[in-house]
């Protein structure tokens, strides 16, 4: 056997040991398939050894067992990096897997979209956040979930970004498919290849929670602001009304008030003619006071004006006005308030300003209560005038088939009714009255069935007069006096007429008061109205007149009991033992005790009707 057939069979050995070994090693069936034709070939290369003649005729053979053996090796070569790449692909598909599982287990939602917009991919997220399943949104755009709360400028701009392949994020307010608001904090981004964009990438994040904290935490803070503010004009005004002597300064430190905020502009109190109703300011205060002229004729230009409105309704009117006379045209924010209190009409107070927020600054229902404590204290200084006032204006008035307890209740018995004094545990609400030409029991019947009258007790009769004390509701008569700060000097009804005499320190609005009554009772004349100075009584004067009247004894009597504490309760000494300090007997102590009493109580109640 020559070299060359030699040569050409060790290598087709050694092409089948190698290929059975690559094929252990790799599992790789190209390898068994190599093997086993390297296996024939070496046969057929044994098997013509015999009958060969030149090794010449065997240099084909040779080379085709070189080129096999090649193919092993290049085979395995590329067996191995076949290998890698599938080690690198499954590294990847696995990456991708924990990318995906990433995204899917992920809590917020994440979509992927189309150039256009449309949806290509949704994680399970999205319920959550958007109420959609992830299958309904695929093919869909996301103006599936717009709320309508960002108008067509916004989406244009958030578009404008992301297509120049910036990222954009920001806070939107989306509507869930169950049709509740939600808010998301989102992240869009563009996914690019060579500068072109592909498609775009979104993460939405449901802050709805975070939200809604934050707008409550923002209304609580409102309302705070809100209730400095409203406590901040309260406690100033309260504290000028407290400190305020007369109606003047009353209206004229409110008006500084409001006037002195920086939320307003001008304030002024007025109030409507009983004639023609025009509106007249008494005391103004602001910075634009010279066009207060012309604010007022534009307030007033409307049918009804907003004044008419606050006093007819007893309730503030807010209202927006063009304010062209005024020195600073433009449009004016007012509120109206009326200044009325337990049915007694003040005028108003009106608040003008320039700034929009000024009355959402403050509780509006604070301006009702404002209104009334205003009015409040206006009758409480008029009331403390007419009490003190040295001088004062009597106004009779003429009564005719007046809806009123008392009238009534004279026109009901035909019988005679007079006030003798008011005042009492409830104030104006308890009137002593005498009833003559009546018989008690037909009083007391009466009164028992009577609208307005919330009690009756007999007290005595003497000569065919019956004093009784009434407990009387706001309707009296008496009451609107009172409301006004006047008081009774006399009333008589008998039958369906009377006369009724009040009086009105000179100081308070006259017109104010005789515009009540007549509006409360349609029967009521004014038939005089006289200035008249009262007889005012010093203490000292008191004591004089009243020592005046006691004798002696009654006098001695009246000492030793308050000094013996025989009026405390209870009694440091007795009736008997103060008669012993005496050196009388107890019935003639009682005698002289009651006697100086009885004359006592006569100089304190028994001169005028007062409201105590």
């Amino acid at each position: 056997m020559n070299w060359i057939i030699a040569l050409s069979i060790g290598l087709r050995l050694l092409g089948v040991g190698y290929s059975i070994l690559l094929l252990v090693s790799t599992r790789d069936r190209r390898f068994g398939f190599l093997t086993l034709l390297l296996t024939f070939m070496t046969l057929r290369q044994l098997l013509t050894v015999r009958t060969a003649t030149t090794g010449i005729e065997e240099l084909p053979g040779l080379l085709v067992s070189a080129l096999t053996l090649l193919t092993v090796y290049y085979l395995s070569e590329y067996v191995d990096e076949e290998d890698a790449v599938k080690t690198q692909l499954q590294t990847a598909n696995e990456r991708l897997r924990g990318y995906r599982k990433a995204i899917e287990h992920a809590g917020h939602a994440i979509f992927l979209t189309d150039p256009d917009g449309t949806i290509e991919y949704a994680n399970p997220a999205v319920e959550t956040v958007t109420g959609y399943e992830p299958d309904e949104v695929v093919g869909e755009n996301p103006r599936l979930w717009q709320s309508g709360k960002h108008d067509e400028e916004f989406y244009e701009e958030l578009w404008e970004r992301i297509a120049s392949g910036s990222v954009w994020e920001g806070e939107l307010t989306n509507r869930r498919k169950s049709g509740e608001l939600c808010w998301i904090d989102a992240t869009i981004a563009p996914i690019t290849e060579d500068g072109d964009v592909e498609r775009y990438v979104a993460i939405e994040r449901d802050v709805t929670e975070r939200k809604e904290r934050e707008l409550r935490i923002e209304d609580q803070n409102e309302r705070l602001a809100l209730l400095n503010n409203t406590n901040e004009v309260l406690r100033d005004v309260n504290r000028e009304l407290v400190a305020a002597s007369t109606r003047e300064e009353i209206e004229s430190e409110v008006c500084e008030q409001f006037a002195s905020s920086d939320l307003f502009d001008v304030a002024w109190t007025g109030g409507r003619g009983l004639v023609d109703g025009t509106v007249s300011p008494r005391s103004c205060a602001g910075t634009d006071i010279d066009s207060l002229d012309g604010h007022i004729e534009t307030l007033c230009a409307t049918d009804p004006t907003p004044i008419e409105a606050a006093l007819d309704d007893s309730r503030p009117v807010f209202t927006e006005i063009d304010d062209d006379l005024a020195e600073t045209p433009g449009e004016a924010h007012c509120v109206v308030v009326p200044l009325a209190y337990r049915g007694a009409e003040y005028g108003v107070l009106v608040v003008m300003t320039r700034n929009a927020d000024a009355f959402d600054l403050i509780e509006r229902d604070i301006f009702a209560e404002l209104g009334r404590t205003v009015a409040d204290a206006i009758s409480a200084v008029e009331s403390k005038q007419t009490l003190a006032a040295d001088s004062v204006t009597e106004l009779e008035f003429q009564l005719t088939g007046i809806d009123e307890p008392l009238a009534n209740m004279a026109a009901r018995l035909d019988c005679t009714v007079a006030v003798e004094h008011v005042g009492g545990g409830d104030s104006d609400r308890v009137q002593y009255v005498t009833v003559a030409d009546a018989e008690p029991e037909a009083v007391s019947e009466y009164a028992a069935e009577a609208d307005h009258v919330d009690a009756a007790q007999h007290v005595y009769t003497h000569e065919a007069r019956s004093l009784f004390r009434f407990s009387i509701d706001e309707r009296s008569i008496v009451a609107t006096l009172a409301q006004y700060g006047a008081g009774i000097e006399s009333l008589s009804v008998t039958g369906t007429s009377g006369t009724l005499v009040a009086h009105v320190a000179s100081s308070n609005d006259i017109r104010t008061v005789v515009d009540a009554l007549q509006t409360a009772y349609d029967g009521l004349t004014l038939v005089a109205q006289r200035e008249r100075e009262r007889d005012v009584q010093t203490e000292a004067g008191f004591r004089k007149q009243l020592s005046g009247a006691l004798t002696d004894r009654q006098r001695e009597a009246a000492r030793t009991a308050h000094f013996a504490g025989f009026f405390e309760w209870p009694r440091e000494h007795t009736g008997e033992e103060v008669a012993s300090m005496m050196d009388i007997s107890q019935t003639t102590f009682t005698q002289h005790l009651r006697a100086a009493e009885n004359k006592l109580f006569s100089a304190l109640f028994d001169d005028t009707v007062t409201v105590s």
